[in-house]
């Protein structure tokens, strides 16, 4: 198959991180930065994981005290949950859209509604002046809009192969109000965490898992290299399938032979899954390698936090940290860098600055897994929790110094 109908193929898929293959719209004369919703979003999320993560690590080591809504833990959990990773969530969607049903993106006044919306939540949950249930439903608005908008997408365009990313994006948002929930009088919020943690594996196995294959397909293509990976197969199809299982199990009982036995299969099939897309071949360009090194996390997390709950190897917070530090860490800023270059004209190619950030998400994601039990914490704890906070947040601070020029300014393009 020629590259050419690959792209055609592939185009629902494939144009969400691409400049040349988006729908043509009416031309639009407002501000750059609400031109489309990654720019907003994209720079919004890098920010605020950026300071965020540095803050919980100044409240974890006592340096810093604060009245937030809840306690620093539920803080942290929630806003890296419901906070950082829907922001993603929604810049991500709100340009996938367009491509995907050939309407037009939300952009201009609406856009920057919903930016501040997802915005007022985070400053509501720091400052809670409006007191807990408004702060709540204020926070609780932005996924229950952004899960309407996705359907109302689907709906008209008649696009319904993607409902279920719509499904999805409506539990996660089922979730976060579950979260608050029961966060206000003070019961744990294990239930909904596992179902915000189900979501995102779910999300980058199915999304992360279309991405990966294709924009190695067209690299290789592109240099008339041989043995092109599959798009989609029905070993694929069977992951996502073990995947969702596996979830289920999981959220339903956490603790279980089944749920830990599960996770494994599916953890196993994740990592086949990724090596048979030869992500080794595409060394020479790491804005296609740190794909296949993002689905490699989501294949390490469900291993690792199936022998958590059968009692082998890490423990279960530390498994939970391979997918929330290294599988949506690296996936999400591949994609972010990606589509930040493709949708403003610019070549897609990873500079040094980018690699840097690259390699400072993995080494983040690393220091955090291999750290000792942080309810026990010692000097190496500290240590290591803030080192791995430092590089971490780093990659998004970086990216937001390198990338946020071009997510203000107009397109080198228009």
């Amino acid at each position: 198959m020629a590259a050419e109908e690959i792209q055609i193929v592939n185009r629902p898929v494939a144009a969400v991180t691409q400049g040349d293959e988006e729908p043509t719209f009416p031309l639009y004369e407002g501000p750059a930065f609400l031109s489309y919703g990654f720019r907003p979003f994209f720079l919004g999320a890098a920010l605020f994981a950026g300071l965020t993560v540095l803050l919980w690590v100044a409240l974890f080591a006592g340096g810093v005290r604060a009245e937030f809504l809840y306690r620093p833990r539920e803080w942290h959990v929630h806003e890296m949950l419901f906070g950082f990773i829907p922001a993603l969530i929604a810049g991500f969607l709100l340009t996938a859209m367009p491509n995907w049903t050939d309407r037009m993106p939300l952009r201009g006044a609406p856009l920057l509604a919903l930016f501040l919306l997802w915005l007022a939540g985070r400053l509501l949950l720091v400052f809670p002046w409006t007191g807990g249930p408004a702060a709540a439903a204020i926070d609780g608005a932005f996924l229950v809009l952004l899960a309407a908008y996705v359907w109302r997408e689907i709906i008209v365009a008649g696009c319904w192969d993607r409902a279920p990313i719509g499904v999805l994006v409506s539990l996660y948002a089922c979730a976060n109000i579950l979260f608050h929930i029961s966060a206000l009088p003070g019961v744990p919020a294990d239930f909904p965490e596992r179902v915000a943690l189900s979501v995102m594996t779910l999300l980058l196995t199915i999304i992360g898992g279309r991405l990966t294959p294709t924009f190695t397909r067209e690299f290789l293509a592109d240099r008339n290299m041989a043995k092109l990976p599959e798009v989609f197969s029905p070993m694929d199809a069977g992951t996502i399938l073990l995947v969702l299982v596996a979830a289920i199990a999981w959220i339903a009982q956490p603790e279980s032979v089944w749920a830990g036995a599960m996770l494994l299969v599916a953890g196993v099939a994740s990592v086949v899954r990724v090596l048979r897309w030869g992500g080794w071949r595409t060394w020479g360009e790491p804005l296609v390698l740190i794909l296949h090194i993002g689905y490699g996390w989501v294949g390490l997390f469900l291993i690792a936090l199936g022998g958590a709950i059968l009692g082998i190897g890490f423990s279960t917070a530390n498994a939970v940290h391979l997918l929330t530090t290294g599988a949506m860490g690296a996936m999400t800023l591949a994609v972010m860098t990606r589509a930040s270059l493709g949708h403003t004209g610019r070549p897609r190619h990873a500079d040094r600055l980018t690699v840097t950030i690259y390699m400072l998400v993995n080494v983040g994601a690393l220091l955090r897994i291999f750290t000792p039990n942080p309810e026990t914490p010692t000097t190496l704890t500290h240590a290591l929790l803030g080192l791995s906070a430092i590089s971490w947040s780093g990659a998004y601070l970086l990216f937001a110094f390198h990338y946020g020029p071009f997510l203000v300014r107009p397109s080198l393009d228009e």
